[in-house]
């Protein structure tokens, strides 16, 4: 069957409004041997957005450290990351973003991140059983940023739940720079038995096809290219791109799904995420280096009439393609009818290379599978990038320009209350933190989120971390330390680094400074999970998340977000941050240095955002961490908490409310006070240690090289700093609950 003769012929014009460049229409020409037809432009449009190509970051992202001891699948082979836990257990986790449509739709864009990133996950037969997220909106005072964070934690909240796996922890962040464009990052992991993974692969000539879950529908065409461009004023336009997400149905798909996982009819699975059928059919192809005859047909839709590029193209959620081995089609059948789940043979396994889509028994797309994949013939783009003036201009700061305030106790209130630094109890409120009664630091507050792994002696723990502010200040040093502030709050919590997953958002990579932003960060990432051993297992990159600030369109911070996993050998070895009894000794371990670049403080309080990083030692965090852990495992301590955002007045305080403690302290006599109270210089840790052991803790600290100084003690009540008297803990308890729901209410 010729499809020349069945088909409309494309045009260049067409292309470039797919987004596609004039070369590149070229190049399809030089790989089909002709004029691509309209549905085989679409999905060549599709496949090579950035969404789905990663065609401007694969070059940068080949260089990230992907190897380590517990790895067990490559960033890249599979829907998601999987490493060996022990105890003949994996964990499987990823993030992704989903950020423009929770720009246009917040609620059904958050929804559905987190529906589509728990897809990942049991698509490759693990249990989802604990989910994060990393969020970042603009102005607090503007109705829009209102409006988004309630309609994304409404959304996250409402899918979550429904969909039965505890929120275990995230982070919210606020700048002007998100005003337009909000960041809206979503984490999972899943556990499953090690080497019963089902792999996103194709194979076995005559296989059949099937696709299982929920309908096909006209909600969310072209979402990937969508993704792939900056958020205008024209953006409402593209609102159908959004997808619209079902979680009891979902919940449905995931116990089918893990119930067909456990018979030996499936051959392959995949989520149908970005660019659907289109996306599911090719991958899938090409890591089998098969093909597939696909009967569209065939696929159930929700609307009548649908023409063939919509349904290649729909995004619509909870559904999964599956090869499976041919004459075990009833098993299929029997598990999603049991399910009440749609379940439809709709085409078969080839052989070659080639994925041929027919509708109504006419050949409507003709397609090389790896010429559209990532890793295969996908365009692979080096991007020019320079440094940005305001980098050196950031460097030229001084803190000797900065006049210490009088009242520090101002700066202590204006601080606890602060958006970036105070609770977000009014967004986690949202969430459900104890469905399935794994979340083990509810009740032991902790740096990170930690999930029990029933019957064994172990837990997970997690976390997602990034202080885009320091990374727009350096890209490279101000990434570097995202992935090792991750790892310290890992450690404080009593767990050992295992690996990474990353989310990379950034503006438009067309836009040379803002690459220049994502090499470095790559490099940073680089280097700095290359000293923890956390291999990078995959992730995602959000590219053209822009804002419009005085009527100027300008990119978002770099925020490459840093998810990590941890293990904790043992449940004995769990730390909380809490104070826990009055007389207790506070230790300050890591070096206090004269610094409030990128501070909190500075950027808000003194309203000077035009600063470096502070001063950062990779391998003297690496020592820290390395010396802590030795600690936590000696339980010689019985509190840790790292310092970061607000500085360590903020951490004493976080660590003090908990069980309404209080907590008297000198502040050091070599280095400003404000800096020694409010900077966010990193590698620095608070511990509480008992008073009565005391002698064998500094004893411990001699045979180590990290520096540590007592700083106080725990009391009732009151935090005394200096000899004076900041006020009650109840009083700065109130303002840091409180700040949040306040300006949202």
């Amino acid at each position: 069957m010729s499809i020349e003769n069945n088909t409309d012929i494309s045009t260049l014009e067409q292309a470039q409004e797919m987004g596609l460049l004039p070369k590149e229409f070229s190049r399809i020409e030089e790989i089909l041997g002709r004029v691509p037809n309209f549905c085989e432009l679409s999905i060549f449009a599709i496949m090579w957005s950035e969404h789905c190509s990663y065609k401007n970051s694969i070059k940068w992202l080949k260089t990230l450290p992907k190897e380590g001891p517990n790895m067990l699948v490559e960033a890249g082979e599979e829907n998601a990351g999987l490493v060996d836990i022990g105890d003949g257990l994996a964990c499987c986790f990823k993030i992704e973003s989903h950020n423009h449509p929770s720009a246009l739709e917040p609620y059904q864009g958050a929804a559905t991140g987190v529906g589509g990133i728990n897809r990942d996950i049991f698509t490759m037969g693990a249990r989802p059983i604990a989910q994060l997220n990393s969020l970042r909106f603009g102005n607090i005072d503007l109705d829009r940023t209102k409006w988004l964070i309630k309609g994304v934690s409404k959304g996250i909240g409402d899918y979550g739940n429904a969909f039965g796996i505890p929120i275990v922890g995230g982070e919210v962040f606020f700048d002007d720079c998100y005003n337009t464009n909000p960041l809206v990052n979503a984490f999972s992991a899943g556990i499953m038995k090690k080497g019963d993974m089902i792999s996103a692969t194709s194979s076995g000539v005559g296989n059949p096809v099937f696709i299982v879950g929920s309908r096909t529908g006209k909600d969310g065409i072209h979402g990937a290219s969508f993704a792939s461009k900056d958020i205008t004023e024209d953006s409402a336009e593209d609102l159908p791109a959004v997808q619209v997400g079902d979680p009891f149905q979902e919940k449905l798909l995931l116990e089918a799904t893990l119930e067909l996982a456990q018979t030996d009819a499936v051959v392959g699975m995949q989520d149908m995420g970005a660019a659907g059928i289109t996306c599911s059919t090719n991958e899938m192809s090409a890591a089998g280096k098969h093909g597939m005859n696909i009967y569209l047909d065939k696929v159930p839709t929700r609307q009548d009439n649908m023409k063939d590029w919509e349904i290649l193209l729909s995004e619509s959620q909870e559904r999964m393609l599956v090869v499976v081995e041919k004459g075990k089609e009833d098993v299929v059948y029997e598990i999603f009818d049991k399910w009440d789940l749609s379940c439809e043979e709709i085409g078969e396994v080839t052989s070659g290379e080639r994925v041929k889509y027919y509708m109504d028994n006419v050949l409507v797309a003709d397609v090389p599978c790896d010429d559209l994949v990532l890793g295969g013939g996908a365009p692979v783009y080096e991007r020019e990038y320079s440094e940005p003036e305001y980098y050196q201009n950031f460097k030229k700061f001084k803190i000797d320009d900065v006049i210490i305030p009088n009242d520090l106790i101002e700066v202590a209130k204006f601080l606890t209350g602060h958006h970036n630094v105070a609770s977000k109890r009014w967004v986690y409120e949202q969430y459900d933190s104890m469905v399935g009664t794994a979340n083990i630091s509810t009740n032991n507050p902790s740096d990170a989120a930690i999930v029990n792994l029933k019957g064994t002696d172990k837990a997970l723990v997690m976390t997602v971390d990034c202080n885009a502010r320091m990374v727009n200040a350096d890209p490279e040093e101000g990434c570097a330390m995202a992935v090792a502030e991750a790892a310290r709050n890992i450690v404080c919590s009593g767990g050992v680094p295992s690996a990474i997953t990353n989310c990379l958002n950034f503006g438009n990579p067309y836009n040379p400074e803002v690459y220049w932003q994502f090499v470095g960060s790559i490099k940073g990432m680089s280097k700095a999970c290359r000293k923890f051993s956390t291999p990078v297992t995959g992730g995602n990159v959000s590219f053209y998340n822009q804002s419009t600030i005085d009527n100027k369109e300008v990119p978002v911070f770099p925020t490459p977000t840093i998810g990590m996993l941890g293990i904790i050998e043992d449940k004995k070895y769990i730390t909380s941050l809490d104070f826990k009894e009055n007389s207790d000794l506070i230790y300050l371990l890591g070096e206090s240095l004269n610094d409030i670049s990128s501070s909190e403080y500075l950027a808000s309080f003194h309203k000077n955002k035009e600063s470096s990083t502070p001063i950062f030692d990779l391998d003297k965090e690496f020592l820290l961490q390395k010396e802590l852990y030795s600690l936590i495992k000696s339980e010689m301590i019985i509190s840790a908490h790292d310092v970061s955002n607000g500085g360590l007045f903020i951490t004493l305080l976080e660590s003090a409310m908990v069980n309404n403690k209080g907590f008297n302290i000198n502040c050091s006599d070599l280095i400003r006070k404000d800096a020694f109270l409010f900077g966010e210089a990193p590698s620095r840790v608070v511990v509480s240690v008992k008073s009565s052991e005391k002698g064998n803790f500094q004893e411990a600290m001699k045979s180590y090289s990290t520096e540590y100084n007592l700083i106080g003690n725990v009391i009732d009540h009151n935090i005394i700093v200096d000899d004076i008297n900041f006020g009650s803990t109840a009083e700065f308890k109130n303002i840091y609950d409180n700040s949040l729901s306040n300006s949202l209410n």
